[in-house]
């Protein structure tokens, strides 16, 4: 699907949007217990693009995947992966979790969960094996494909979600913090393996974090969202370092302090009012 992009006011043209988010707000509960999470929301991600959601926790960044994910609905407004409507959960978007154990089925293997992953594709069992091979292979689990997951460590469990979502083939990718219960050395890992992958992938990634740092890192584009009620993206900071990233470099930092400022002024005028 071929369609104008706005953002910040202009638009850039002849850019593939795989999501399109239109003017979507979400309100819970009801009278006096009506709270708005999510006020006059756009935005659009380009085919292949990564986009980090960014903004301090309550803000309203899961909330916001969760619709795209079709887990939610919409109060108003609209929601389109690649130009169909979204109305529910779909094989085209997979949703990531922090904790991937519960994502995961205990009970099975590592080569079963991604058998289990397999039953949403039509295609006969006899191409499975070859499926398997290529995405336990892709991210350095063919050797561990008999052991459960309670017997992986925190960074092998993310990347069995990852291939058991890759071998499904879906168009995007949902992740919302999913390093954030990570040493940071295992955290700092799963980061160049990530863009490794999507590298070899293209696959379409919206990634929600609270953590700077994660975000200059790995995205492409930084969406900072304001501080509810009512939350909004405030800001879209392009980032167009090439990968992989050192923040101690000056233009890495740059961008960092920018994103800074924005979300320090965000909570600045959230506790004023």
């Amino acid at each position: 699907m071929r369609q104008t992009i706005w953002r910040k006011g202009y638009c850039l043209k002849g850019i593939s949007a795989m999501l399109a988010v239109r003017n979507v707000s979400k309100i819970f509960g009801r009278n006096d217990e009506r709270y708005v999470a999510l006020e006059g929301i756009d935005l659009d991600v380009a085919a292949g693009e990564f986009v980090c959601l960014l903004g301090p926790s309550g803000c309203g960044k899961s909330t916001l995947l969760n619709i795209i994910a079709g887990f939610d609905q919409v109060t108003s407004g609209s929601v389109e992966s690649d130009g169909a409507p979204v109305r529910g959960a779909g094989k085209d978007r997979v949703m990531f979790f922090q904790d991937a154990g519960s994502a995961l089925l205990p009970w099975l293997s590592v080569e079963e969960n991604m058998r289990f992953a397999l039953r949403v594709r039509d295609l006969p069992k006899s191409e499975w094996p070859t499926i398997i091979d290529k995405y336990l292979g892709m991210v350095g689990l063919n050797e561990h494909r008999k052991k459960f997951p309670s017997q992986l460590s925190g960074g092998m469990r993310q990347r069995l979600q990852i291939a058991r979502a890759l071998a499904v083939e879906p168009k995007v990718l949902l992740m919302d913090e999913p390093f954030a219960a990570l040493d940071a050395l295992t955290r700092r890992r799963m980061h160049g393996f990530l863009l490794d992958i999507w590298k070899r992938t293209r696959k379409t990634i919206v990634f929600v974090t609270h953590d700077i740092a994660e975000a200059v890192t790995l995205a492409d584009r930084i969406c900072v969202m304001s501080v509810g009620p009512g939350s909004h993206i405030t800001d879209i900071i392009d980032v167009t370092l090439p990968r992989p990233r050192d923040l101690g470099e000056p233009q890495a930092a740059q961008v960092f302090k920018r994103v800074e400022s924005l979300l320090t002024h965000e909570e600045d005028v959230a506790e004023s009012t």
